[in-house]
């Protein structure tokens, strides 16, 4: 049987709010056990760099929950004093969200990794052997070639020795900027110096291969046909450990260990 046009028309529109529905009903649906997911991944990238899981690592949501609550204490920091917030909920704080209230940032500086505003907290964590820490996880993020790379730098309790990377979410190319989560590359930043020896920020992502630790601390080895994603990381990286990042915070970190 022949239809006419607007029979046609009027299926169709049909079927695509039919399809429309039960798609959104699943996204719906599936949005906290979305979220969820994402916050296991963000943990487990977080032990991985930490040393308390292995990459690959198969391990249930309990044991993912019990390493990172048994050896990680979370923190809530003011970016501009350094200062700790006792009161803040950490297992709810969000930076990303502060990051686009008004009333929770203020406006970014001018800078090289397209960062348009900064929280007034952050989130960090110490990595505690006997009370004490030995790792500090600061969270980072910066614009690369295609997209905003997230992740995570640790740093030795001096502040400045590099124990590790990750980078849990970007838009990168794959194979090329998306080596940023390439283990080998990932293996080349231990040892490395974040800082010079007046705690300017030092960190550098070349292009080609640097030197090894010892011999070139502050440089780290480019990714190949990746430049904008390597300069984007070099970026990053340098507004963070600057005086609008983590700055204030570290300084304080240290002058109380040197105090204590």
């Amino acid at each position: 049987m022949e239809r006419s046009t607007g029979y046609i028309i009027s299926f169709a529109a049909a079927v695509c709010l039919i399809c429309s529905v039960l798609v959104t009903s699943t996204a719906v649906s599936l949005k906290d056990r979305q979220v969820e997911n994402k916050r296991l991944d963000r943990q487990k990238k977080i032990l991985v760099l930490a040393g308390l899981m292995e990459k690959g690592e198969g391990i249930d949501a309990a044991e993912i929950d019990k390493r990172f609550g048994d050896n990680i204490e979370a923190h809530v920091i003011d970016l501009e004093t350094g200062e700790y917030n006792p009161s803040a909920d950490t297992g709810n704080f969000d930076q990303r969200k502060a990051a686009k209230e008004p009333a929770t940032s203020t406006s970014a500086p001018a800078n090289k990794s397209g960062i348009q505003r900064v929280p007034n907290q952050a989130l960090i964590y110490h990595v505690l052997e006997n009370g004490e820490p030995v790792t500090l996880i600061l969270p980072v993020e910066g614009k690369g070639l295609w997209s905003t790379m997230y992740g995570y730098l640790a740093l030795a309790p001096d502040t400045t020795t590099v124990k590790g990377v990750t980078f849990y979410e970007h838009g990168e190319t794959p194979g090329l900027g998306g080596e940023i989560e390439n283990p080998s590359w990932v293996a080349k930043w231990p040892g490395r110096q974040a800082y010079d020896a007046s705690f300017t920020p030092a960190l550098e992502v070349i292009k080609g291969p640097a030197g090894p630790p010892d011999t070139d601390p502050h440089r780290i080895d480019g990714l190949a046909g990746a430049t904008l994603t390597s300069r984007g990381v070099s970026y990053l990286l340098d507004f963070w450990l600057g005086e609008n990042g983590f700055s204030p915070y570290l300084e304080k970190f240290r002058a109380e260990r040197s105090a204590s």
